[in-house]
């Protein structure tokens, strides 16, 4: 035995290590580790077994050594032990041959005295556990569970995880225990315990409602930041199933929000929040304290420098943003700002949130903000995409419902249009062009006149086929609106003058040049016949010849149409302007009921055979006898009357169809004209302030810029300018009308004290008065002996003094004032100018005390 021992310790005195290995894989010397697993030691099997596991670190296949590791797990010694469940950790799989025989090793390892061993055994166990060994061993995890060292509860909690994943049926029998670990005293199998049961409760909250009432607990009184959140985790998931746990859930969870300084913990509190008051939003008073709580805070995690919290504070405030978008809106500026961000996937959060922070209010302060990124040169086109779509998304929500001024969205297109680099979305904004100019009667004067700008410098789209997609509505809109194009001429000549375009363009160009030349054939002058003429001559052969069929048939029923309005005397204008262009809505055709009589699923020509068609053949001749063609002519003109019936009951029919947009009563006709005179107004200020042609020679100009477009930031001025003023004339009338209320409540003061003087001088008055009076008639009885009866004087004359009557209220107060000395208005002050009796008492006494004295 000694013996061994000593052959044991020399063998590894001269054994290679790791370091060794990693220099014979250098000299390519690969037959090394086979050699030292073919030897008795387990000492040198397993250095080799460590070798290998580098190995297959690196990228090398070991399965080949599937036995050897196995012998290594089955070594008494822990050192050994360890390398070979290591080993089996990284190669052992569902399908390894050799696993049926490591179910009885295992078993025997996790009912060792020696804890590490047990340890061990379990840690190796989750890496390679299969259904088999799952069902033989779940009752020994099970047992393990009981076990007096948190050590190993905490490794058979989270070990018994995977045997439910495998063996969904040890689940049942093991939840009561699983269960009882949520109340262990070591918060180490409480934590595992909490983990392993959120992780069962994302595929079935419900199941896990009874357990409620002990995740509060441990939510409330826990200090583990990661346990708090799985537990707000699976509040989260639990709290849409039971409304009544989220009322429950606000106060701890607002209380957390308030006192952590994790980040993590923070964001997963939000979110919870968030989720509580979206479900119970309704039953939940003062809910907005919360959600203005959780926007302040999601402030801070998106003004942190780290991109991660960043981009969870923009991910949070978008779900707030659905139920709660007010609370979200005040904070528009940092989410602008971060659309100068160096992250794209922060930009476009940003751009989310843009969506639904728009208002009537702040669109154009939004859009204006969007331009400037789309123009910036160092964005990607992809993200310059994503911004030009997102823009239109922003202004055409809901039928453009915060649109209040649509010549500036016309501006907003035409400078997308003119993107430098170009755009994909060119369609969607020549989409846009078009709708805005059918759906707004009081706009199309004005679009078709930027229209007619573009098609005047259409060879400055020709770089890019998704762009020159505006060209298909510029050309559309001119011929449709061609009422309101500024020169018709010049613009029938420029629709006609390129042939660089696709063909379904170049053929939209044909159409409406014929749509304009229609309208100009009101006024047959010479002019009129020579352009005729040129178009004759030199501008349409060329589109006669061109590849495309379409542009072909347009060409030659536009050389037709010319030819018939230079021979013939017939209003061509009817061929194309026969009926008002007005809006459907989308779903009107629905409604239109099916005439009777009509099947639409019956083919026209229904053929049976080979004599069916030689029939049909020989019955649609194209001669005949001038008979046949006098009842054709008869036939049409019927066939023109019954038209004209039809259109007029089809008008009648749009009166009354409440689908149609149309303006009936005659409030409406004037808002559409106040409205119409409004817009016209602001286009003829923008327009003064931006002239069309003239171009400052010394200011550089864009190489996108068009000459004659009106900018969209002349409307922003205009509209801040209007803000100023309406600001400046709320500040004048408020400083004229509202007084300060201070200077209130002091003149409220002063008037209570002069009522109260005034009535304490009243009653003194009127008892100098009656005293007076009594000592008159003392003095009339003291000489005659006979007593008079005498009334009180209603006023006094004396010293020259003249009285007046005051007014105030209902009361009458006499007033006396000297003809003399009139007093200053100091004297006046206490006693709101009225003079108290006791200025003439001392008249009044001398005067009576001089009567007396001189009768006997």
């Amino acid at each position: 035995m000694t013996l061994r021992k000593v052959k044991g310790n020399f063998d590894r005195i001269f054994d290679k290590n790791l370091s060794d290995l990693v220099r014979g894989i250098r000299n390519n010397k690969d037959n090394e580790i086979k050699e030292e697993l073919r030897q008795e030691s387990i000492s040198v099997k397993a250095n080799a077994v460590a070798k290998l596991t580098y190995l297959q670190m690196i990228g090398y296949d070991i399965s080949w050594s599937a036995f050897n590791i196995i012998e290594v797990m089955s070594s008494q010694k822990f050192t050994y032990k360890r390398i070979g469940y290591l080993a089996a950790s990284q190669c052992f799989h569902e399908n390894t041959e050799v696993l049926m025989l490591t179910t009885n090793m295992i078993r025997k390892d996790l009912n060792s005295q020696n804890m590490y061993d047990a340890g061990c055994a379990m840690s190796g166990l989750s890496c390679f556990v299969s259904t088999d060994i799952s069902r033989d061993l779940a009752n020994d995890v099970l047992t393990l569970l009981t076990s007096t060292k948190p050590y190993l509860r905490k490794k058979a909690v989270l070990l018994m995880y995977k045997i439910f994943l495998k063996f969904p049926e040890a689940l049942k029998p093991a939840f009561p225990r699983l269960k009882e670990k949520l109340e262990d005293p070591d918060p180490g199998v409480q934590s595992a315990a909490v983990n392993v049961i959120c992780e069962l409760a994302r595929k079935n909250p419900k199941n896990y409602l009874s357990l409620a009432p002990v995740f509060f607990k441990l939510m409330t009184n826990s200090t583990n930041n990661w346990m708090l959140i799985k537990i707000i985790k699976l509040f989260g998931a639990l709290t849409p199933l039971e409304p009544r746990l989220g009322r429950k859930l606000i106060e701890p969870l607002t209380n957390l929000i308030h006192s952590t300084s994790a980040m993590s913990l923070l964001y997963e509190c939000i979110n919870t929040v968030i989720a509580v008051l979206i479900s119970i939003s309704s039953g939940l008073p003062n809910h907005n304290a919360s959600i203005q709580l959780c926007v302040q805070k999601l402030r801070i995690l998106i003004e942190d420098s780290d991109q991660n919290l960043k981009y969870l504070g923009l991910l949070a405030m978008s779900k707030i943003l659905k139920t709660h978008p007010k609370s979200v809106q005040a904070h528009k500026d940092l989410v602008l700002t971060c659309l100068d961000d160096k992250d794209e996937s922060i930009r476009l959060r940003a751009l989310d949130l843009l969506y639904g922070m728009v208002t009537k209010k702040n669109l154009m302060e939004i859009v204006q903000k969007l331009l400037v990124n789309v123009n910036e040169s160092q964005m990607g086109n992809k993200y310059r995409d994503e911004i030009i779509a997102k823009l239109i998304d922003i202004c055409s929500q809901n039928d453009y419902q915060f649109i209040t001024n649509f010549e500036w969205y016309i501006t907003v297109l035409v400078e997308l249009s003119r993107v430098e680099g170009g755009t994909e979305h060119g369609g969607l904004i020549a989409q846009q062009l078009l709708d805005v100019a059918i759906r707004v009667d009081a706009i199309r004067s004005f679009v078709t006149r930027h229209m007619a700008i573009l098609l005047e410098n259409s060879h400055l789209f020709m770089n890019n086929s998704s762009v020159c997609e505006v060209l298909y509505a510029s050309a559309w809109i001119c011929g449709e609106f061609a009422d309101f194009i500024p020169e018709q001429t010049s613009t029938l000549m420029h629709l006609l003058t390129t042939t660089a375009f696709p063909a379904h363009i170049t053929a939209v160009f044909l159409q409406n040049a014929s749509k304009i030349l229609s309208k100009m054939s009101n006024e047959k002058t010479d002019d009129f016949y020579r352009l005729c003429d040129e178009l004759i001559d030199k501008h349409l052969p060329h589109f006669l010849t061109n590849e495309d069929l379409e542009v072909q048939e347009r060409a030659s029923s536009f050389l037709q149409i010319i030819q018939i309005m230079k021979s013939e005397d017939i209003n061509m204008e009817q061929l194309f302007f026969a009926y008002a262009l007005n809006p459907v809505a989308a779903k009107a055709q629905r409604k239109v009921p099916i005439p009777a009589g009509l099947e639409l699923d019956l083919p026209f020509v229904e053929f049976d055979g080979d004599d069916s068609e030689d029939e049909t053949i020989e019955e649609m001749s194209f001669g005949g006898d001038d008979e046949e063609e006098e009842e054709e002519v008869i036939l049409t003109e019927v066939q023109i009357q019954h038209n004209r019936q039809i259109a007029d009951d089809r008008k009648a029919q749009m009166d009354k169809n409440p689908n149609y947009l149309k303006s009936s009563s005659k409030s409406k006709k004037k808002k559409k004209n106040t409205r119409k005179e409004r817009d016209v107004e602001m286009a003829e200020e923008v327009l003064e302030e931006a002239p069309e042609v003239a171009v400052d020679s010394a200011k550089p100009v864009k190489s996108n810029a068009i000459p004659g477009l009106v900018s969209s930031q002349n409307y922003v001025k205009k509209t801040k300018r209007k803000k100023t003023k309406k600001k400046r004339l709320k500040k004048k009338k408020s400083s004229k009308k509202v007084k300060p209320i201070e200077e209130k409540s002091e003149k409220k003061t002063k008037k209570k004290r002069i009522k109260s003087k005034d009535n304490q001088d009243l009653e003194n008055g009127e008892n100098l008065l009656v005293n007076l009076d009594d000592m008159e008639v003392m003095t009339e009885v003291m000489t005659t002996g006979v007593k008079k009866k005498t009334k009180r004087p209603k006023s006094l004359e004396l010293n020259g003094e003249k009285k007046k009557s005051k007014k105030k209220g209902k009361s009458k107060i006499t007033v006396l004032e000297t003809t003399e000395s009139t007093p200053k208005r100091d004297d006046y002050e206490e006693t709101a100018g009225i003079e108290t009796p006791s200025l003439f008492v001392p008249s009044l006494q001398s005067a009576i005390a001089s009567e007396t004295a001189a009768e006997p």
